[in-house]
């Protein structure tokens, strides 16, 4: 009995050793499987996010950063197209300069005389015109050019407050005799200083030689005045010079300007007919569209490129072809427009009623007025425009 106990006793304390130690391997066993977490592990989250928000605030900045560069790039851009456009006016400002200063030494070497004009610009500084209106005349052209003063062009002050106010230069175009200083040079001379609205060109006149005069005719004109246009008529054509100056300073702000009435007639090749082209084989059977002589009008890189270039342009017999057959292969714009060609009365007094003012006006089968001296002054009453329309106009 005794030993039973004793030995259930000691089954007892196997027992509750066993629990114990159960117990404590339990322990250890969790211990080691929930260990908690070091606290620079548990930064890793944070870290992770902290520095992903790094990378966007980078990207931002990226952002940013290529905005102004963009910017930069942009106003680098515009700076660049604004001194573009400056060199483009310094260029064409150093070549009517060169211009200028190479007609003035043709005139020292050929002997002619420095035009007062000249002297003038160069000393008060060149001033800006809206256009030089050139007229074409000759030696025995007195009555006509009486007749034109006489009408619509202005005489003594009223011609120099024209320049002065308006920016519109007229003058009779003429050159000098094959005898440089005979009677009829005194003869236009004495013309010149009893009206003064002469430009004398370093030419001999003649009536083939009208293509040669063309060119003479710009190249002094550039020369002499700084304008946006020039303008070159007949002494035959009545002209109503603030309808002109409004058709023409809607093209100011466009390059390379070629205005008239465009035609593209046959090309004549019989010697024995009015217009006869020697170099008829050139053209084939129609010219090329080109304005009509009795006015057209250029803009001032047109006529700078005509002086530059005067001694290697080919000159035609008809002189409205040598214009036009000068500017193909230029970028030049060829402006049709019919006002600058209307009929004599009653085609030209119609379109005045009708409040579409002519520029000019001719009779188409004289090439002028017909019996210019006799009737310009009755195209002037039906259709020229009134003095106040001239001061009043704003171009």
């Amino acid at each position: 009995m005794g030993w039973r106990r004793g030995d259930g006793a000691v089954a007892r304390r196997w027992v509750l050793l066993l629990c114990a130690g159960s117990f404590f391997l339990g322990l250890l066993f969790t211990s080691g499987m929930w260990t908690l977490p070091e606290a620079t592990e548990v930064a890793k989250p944070n870290e992770r996010r902290g520095k992903e928000a790094e990378l966007i605030a980078q990207d931002c900045n990226s952002a940013k950063v290529g905005q102004k560069q963009d910017f930069r790039d942009t106003l680098q851009a515009l700076d660049t197209h604004n001194a573009v456009q400056t060199l483009d006016k310094t260029i064409a400002n150093l070549e009517t300069e060169l211009s200028a200063a190479r007609t003035l030494q043709e005139s020292f070497l050929n002997g002619s005389p420095v035009s007062q004009e000249y002297k003038a610009s160069e000393s008060s500084g060149r001033r800006k015109y809206l256009m030089v209106i050139g007229i074409n005349t000759a030696f025995s052209s007195r009555k006509r050019r009486d007749s034109i003063r006489n009408t619509w062009m202005p005489q003594g002050e009223k011609r120099k407050k024209l320049e002065e106010e308006k920016g519109i230069v007229i003058r009779f175009v003429i050159g000098h005799s094959a005898i440089s200083g005979g009677i009829v040079d005194r003869a236009i001379a004495a013309e010149d200083r009893k009206h003064g609205d002469f430009m004398r060109l370093d030419h001999v006149e003649g009536y083939l030689e009208l293509s040669g005069k063309t060119k003479t005719y710009f190249a002094t004109a550039v020369a002499l005045w700084d304008a946006n246009f020039y303008v070159k008529v007949d002494d035959d054509v009545h002209v109503n010079i603030a309808t002109l100056g409004q058709i023409l300073s809607k093209h100011i702000s466009r390059p390379r300007v070629y205005t008239g009435c465009m035609k593209s007639g046959p090309v004549l090749s019989d010697k024995d007919v009015r217009y006869y082209e020697p170099e008829h084989w050139k053209f084939g059977d129609k010219y090329f569209r080109h304005a009509t002589g009795q006015l057209y009008a250029i803009s001032k890189d047109l006529a700078t490129y005509i002086s530059l270039n005067k001694h290697v342009l080919h000159k035609y017999v008809n002189e409205d072809v040598s214009l036009g057959a000068w500017f193909i292969g230029l970028d030049v714009e060829h402006i049709d427009d019919r006002r600058l060609c209307c009929g004599t009365p009653p085609d030209c007094e119609w379109k005045a009623q009708a409040g579409n003012t002519c520029a000019a006006s001719f009779d188409w089968r004289c090439s002028g007025i017909c019996n210019t001296v006799e009737n310009i002054q009755g195209v002037h009453n039906k259709c020229g425009e009134s003095e106040k329309a001239l001061w009043t106009a704003s171009f």
